[in-house]
């Protein structure tokens, strides 16, 4: 008997001569290497190849063919081929000289009777396995080696290993079988002239992955099957080896899943989803009012569809996942997720009409759903085919007029039953602030930036500055009128007071003149008769001598009219001309000069910059400025609002959460440098980067200090600059009316909210960067400093507009100056109210933070002022001028201190109130232990404070995620100090709560630059994008490939996904972005003008 052949996968041994093969020998070896301490190679086989043997004869022996000569031959040849030589990717052509045309008539005929044999065998063989059983497709262990392998010494690089399907039913235990690759006996390079000779049905049996392959694999019936180590043959392992992971088999399962001890049979697609759906069902039944289960099954419907390759069974499964919703509508009809889900869905089967037809039904049964509403006007804005601008103002109309309507309607019964103002209707006052802001943004970004301006001040006089009368919403409304049609100031503008102050003065003017007139009737003495005035007298025959001569003069008033059109249009054609437009040249006419599109840009840009501000009516000063002409008279009354332009979107607030939201927002709008007032959470922030058209200064300062950390550490900086990100319509002169035009309006505001420091410090940032512009020349003190000192002299006891002012000289290089502001603020605290005294761990923190900020190299001075500031806060003595550094005794009791503090802190914070005070207390121990004991110390103080919080209140409340990010800077601060792993988690933890935050997102990328490989942090943004896609999650992206000189295809690859995404399709700032990466980096004109018209169709206001 010859011996076995060798076989190059010893997981079984190698068959016996491929004509006839009875038995196997059995792998017995008593030394076993340590390379082979695998159990599939050092297991008892003889099971295995008595069972084999045990088959009937069509299974393990292959027919003999009738030519024996061509075997022995091809036997010989095998025999003799023990080396071979390795070979490039391609074949290369052989190249021999054949004699005579009979050897090539041989040869063709040879080659013909093989394929006819190999077929024979081949389909004879599938024939047999077929008859074994049902299932046709098996899985098998190839033990053969392909010659292509030691041919090319690897994978030939356009074949991929395949293997057959586990068949559970037709095996039992471990039987498997082997088959012979028709491939063994034929030449390697006739391999795909052999390949082609098959039938369909014969090359799906082949070694090599096929389309026919790939798509069983994508089969919805296939079971995989999954093998591991069997824990018996765990005490045998090395060390240094690592063994397939024993994974029990699953319980859903049942029995029927495990072959055996060490193998598991999962689940077919078909499996999951008739079992998920009976889940579903069920769950569905017994819990009709649960809403989770009810959008977890239309979400697991998504998934099956992802599943369908044919578009009518996907669109079955939308009709299933409607009909799902609405089911549970019916059963829920007042749940908004719902309904918002189902509409979603509407939006992928109907039409537009049949939409918008659908949209309206819902809205009349639920007008006051600030989240339907809202939905609804983002799909109908988004609608390129039925946009229109005045469209989009009636329905914005009819939204805020709904939901004023559903909050008056509700204040009234909150009013008759004298029970206190729920969540609920702060909710729906914020939501009323929200679908303002959206009008507002959507008038600014269409070109009628007057309007939006107009709006402000309007709703800001009508909800912050209504006089106290107890007045119905019509009477206010018409009592509001009379002041906008007025001569007034309003919010924004010099000398502004107030709608409320306003009416005052008005009223006190009033009865002043009536006493002066009702005086001068006194001095006129008796009664001297009935007389009419010679003016009226006058007035009454000049009226009847025009009633004569209507006519001619309706005639000549219509004649001038004519006469002013037509030097109007004679106008329009010399300024055309001048341009370089030839008008007369008509639509054929092209304008080559790019001149002159950059003049007519230019021209549009400044308009833009400069006319934002309402023209008044009755000024008297507009038809005189700087000599203008008749057209630039009526453009400029083409630029008044009048009240009929803004009385549709009134509406009144009576909480102070929604007023100074409106009033945050408002300053934000304009550019105004404002502290964070909300989470990055919340639909507020979330609707104000979707709508952006240029990046805000929170986030561009993180961009741009990134960006040169990229550039720094390059040794060949790139070609991208940040230069385009900004908004280019905001210039400098447009900036500083802006800034002039915010700090007027927050001093005025300040009036209704006194003592906000939010507010106060909006209005010296403003105040500073006016005066920067204006006056470009260097000052000793702070820019603000004369606004400053004069809201201290009207309110003294103001410390946290003392610690401002001292924060902003502190910026400025003033640290004595801002010294004795915060020594005097803290001085005063004991003669102080109780209510002004808790105010005092925000003075302390922003004392400590300007002394460290001070901290220059090694400054032990600053160092020892902080220690001795955060001593006397924590130890509740009362403050007194730095002289040393405190004592021992002094650290040891603020450190008690600051514990009991916070512990007193616990009760509140488990009810989730967190408010500034609490929060500065906490990083000022947390920063006391940074500066005493080391960072590991400052790091638990905030760790032990988090466990006090719920994690659902944690995602929601701005002051949480303020203190979240103080704690990521402190990890920046001493990053050298501690692991990655340390910084990762809690940066990665962090952006689990707040997925939209840029300082986190600045976090990540600085320590992944720091740390790890660029390829890590693009799996990062790669996982964030696909999971918890946002604006600010694809701008990071983006600038970490820009910054580095990334792949263009991955930079056009990260556009196209972000713009893909159905929440970021309608972002302005992204399709602006893509349009000056075209222009100004790639250079590509004509992308660039594709991916406008695109960004027209996605953006169409």
């Amino acid at each position: 008997m010859k011996d076995p052949k060798p076989s190059l996968l010893p997981l079984f041994p190698a068959a016996g001569a491929a004509a006839t093969v009875t038995t196997a020998a059995t792998v017995t070896s008593s030394s076993v290497p340590q390379w082979l301490c695998n159990p599939s190679f050092t297991g008892d086989l003889s099971l295995i190849n008595d069972a084999v043997s045990s088959l009937p004869h069509s299974l393990n022996v292959v027919e003999v063919d009738e030519n024996e000569e061509e075997e022995k031959e091809a036997k010989q040849q095998e025999k003799n081929h023990h080396s071979y030589e390795l070979l490039e990717e391609e074949e290369e052509e052989q190249e021999e000289n054949f004699d005579g045309e009979k050897y090539d008539e041989r040869k063709k005929n040879k080659k013909k009777s093989d394929r006819k044999n190999k077929k024979r065998k081949i389909s004879k063989e599938i024939g047999d396995s077929k008859t074994k059983s049902i299932h046709a497709k098996d899985y098998y262990f190839d033990s053969h080696p392909d010659p292509d392998n030691l041919a090319y010494g690897s994978l030939y690089r356009m074949d991929v290993p395949r293997y057959k399907l586990y068949n559970p039913e037709k095996l039992s235990g471990f039987i498997y079988q082997g088959l012979y690759h028709w491939t063994q006996r034929v030449s390697t390079f006739d391999k795909d002239a052999d390949i082609d000779a098959l039938d369909a049905k014969l090359k799906s049996a082949g070694r090599y992955w096929s389309p026919n392959n790939a798509a069983l694999e994508h089969h919805n019936n296939i079971k995989r099957f999954r093998r591991f180590a069997p824990k018996s043959y765990l005490h045998f392992v090395p060390a240094d080896f690592i063994p397939l992971s024993d994974i029990p088999s699953s319980a859903q399962l049942g029995d029927e899943s495990s072959i055996s001890n060490n193998s598991v049979i999962e689940e077919s697609w078909e499996d999951e989803v008739l079992r998920k759906t009976r889940e579903f069902n069920k769950l569905t039944r017994e819990h009709p009012h649960d809403e989770k289960a009810w959008l977890a099954f239309a979400e697991f419907q998504d998934k099956v569809a992802s599943m369908q390759r044919q578009k009518g069974v996907r669109l079955q499964t939308l009709e299933k996942k409607i009909s799902i919703l609405e089911k549970a509508t019916e059963l829920n009809p007042d749940n908004e997720q719902l309904l918002l889900c189902l509409m979603k869905a509407y939006q992928k089967r109907d039409n537009t009409d049949v939409l918008i037809g659908r949209w309206e039904n819902v809205l009349l049964q639920h007008s006051g759903s600030y989240m339907l509403w809202r939905e609804f006007l983002q799909v109908v804005q988004g609608e390129f085919s039925r946009f229109k601008v005045s469209d989009m103002r009636k329905i914005y109309a009819h939204a805020i007029q709904a939901l004023s309507a559903t909050y008056r309607k509700q204040f009234r019964q909150i009013h008759q039953t004298s029970k206190p103002a729920d969540s609920a209707m702060v909710y729906l006052e914020l939501g009323l602030v929200e679908i303002f802001l959206s009008l507002c943004r959507f008038e600014w970004q269409t070109g009628h930036q007057e309007l939006a301006t107009a709006l402000f001040q309007a709703e800001i006089e009508f909800s912050l500055f209504f006089p106290s009368l107890l007045l119905n919403e019509h009477s206010k409304q018409r009592l509001f009128k009379h002041f906008w049609d007025s001569d007034g100031a309003r919010v924004g503008e010099e000398g502004a007071l107030g709608w409320c102050m306003w009416l005052e003065k008005e009223e006190e003017n009033r009865q002043r003149a009536m006493k002066e007139e009702s005086l001068d009737k006194n001095d006129e003495g008796g009664w001297t008769g009935w007389s009419e005035p010679l003016s009226k007298c006058k007035e009454t025959s000049t009226n009847l001598e025009n009633v004569s001569h209507n006519d001619v003069t309706d005639e000549e008033f219509n004649a001038e009219i004519e006469n002013e059109n037509i030097e109007r249009e004679d106008d329009t054609k010399a300024l055309l001309k001048q341009l370089g437009i030839d008008v007369d040249a008509g639509t054929s006419g092209e304008v080559k000069d790019t001149l002159t599109w950059a003049r007519w840009s230019e021209e549009e840009s400044s308009r833009d910059s400069d006319q934002w501000m309402p023209v008044r009516a009755k000024s008297g000063a507009v038809t005189s400025i700087h000599g203008t002409t008749n057209e630039e008279v009526d453009e400029q009354f083409m630029r008044e609002i009048v009240y009929e332009d803004v009385c549709e979107y009134l509406f009144s607030l009576s909480s102070a959460e929604a007023r100074l939201s409106l009033v945050s927002q408002f300053i934000d709008f304009y550019g105004g440098k404002i502290s964070s007032w909300v989470c990055t959470n919340s639909s507020s922030w979330t609707e104000k980067i979707l709508s952006l058209e240029g990046l805000p200064d929170c986030i561009w300062q993180n961009m741009r200090r990134l960006h040169d950390d990229f550039i720094k550490s390059q040794s060949k900086p790139g070609e991208f600059s940040l230069e385009f990100l900004l908004d280019s319509a905001r210039g400098i002169p447009q900036r500083t009316e802006m800034m002039k035009f915010i700090r007027n309006a927050a001093l005025l505001c300040l009036t209704a909210f006194p003592r906000n420091r939010i507010l106060e410090e909006a209005a010296l940032l403003a105040e500073e960067l006016f005066v920067t512009k204006m006056n470009s020349s260097s000052c000793s003190g702070a820019p603000c400093q004369a606004l400053a000192k004069r809201l201290l002299k009207c309110d003294r006891q103001d410390l946290l507009l003392c610690g401002i002012y001292a924060r902003r000289e502190a910026v400025y290089g003033n640290m004595d100056h801002a010294r004795r502001v915060f020594d005097m603020a803290l001085l005063s605290l004991a003669g102080l109210p109780l209510d002004l005294q808790s105010n005092s761990p925000l003075l302390y923190l922003w004392y400590v933070e300007a002394e460290l900020g001070n901290n220059h190299g090694c400054n032990l001075d600053s160092s020892s002022r902080a220690m001795h500031i955060l001593s006397c806060l924590g130890s509740g003595v009362t403050y007194s001028p730095f002289k040393c550094y405190p004592s021992s005794l002094q650290l040891l009791r603020a450190r008690q201190g600051f514990k009991e503090k916070i512990n007193t802190l616990r009760s509140k914070w488990m009810r989730g109130f967190v408010d500034d005070q609490s929060v500065a207390l906490v990083c000022s121990a947390a920063l006391f232990e940074e500066l005493a004991g080391g960072w590991a110390a400052g790091i638990e103080i905030i760790h032990h404070v988090f466990t006090m919080v719920l994690p659902e209140r944690r995602s929601q409340n701005h002051h949480l995620e303020y203190l979240f990010n103080y704690y990521i800077k402190m990890l920046q601060r001493h990053h050298e100090q501690f692991t990655l792993s340390k910084a990762w988690e809690s940066v990665t933890h962090g952006l689990q709560i707040y997925p939209s935050s840029s300082e986190l997102f600045n976090a990540l990328v600085e320590i992944s630059c720091l740390y790890t490989t660029p390829n890590k942090l693009r799996w990062m943004f790669d996982d964030y994008c696909h999971k918890k896609p946002s604006v600010i999650v694809w701008l990071f992206a983006l600038l970490f490939e820009m910054s580095r000189s990334g792949s263009l295809h991955r930079i056009h690859g990260l556009f196209e996904r972000a713009l893909a995404n159905d929440k970021l399709h309608n972002s302005v700032l992204l399709w602006r972005l893509y349009v000056a990466y075209e222009i100004n980096i790639v250079r590509n004109p004509s992308a660039a003008r594709r991916i406008f018209f695109r960004a027209i169709h996605a953006c169409p206001w």
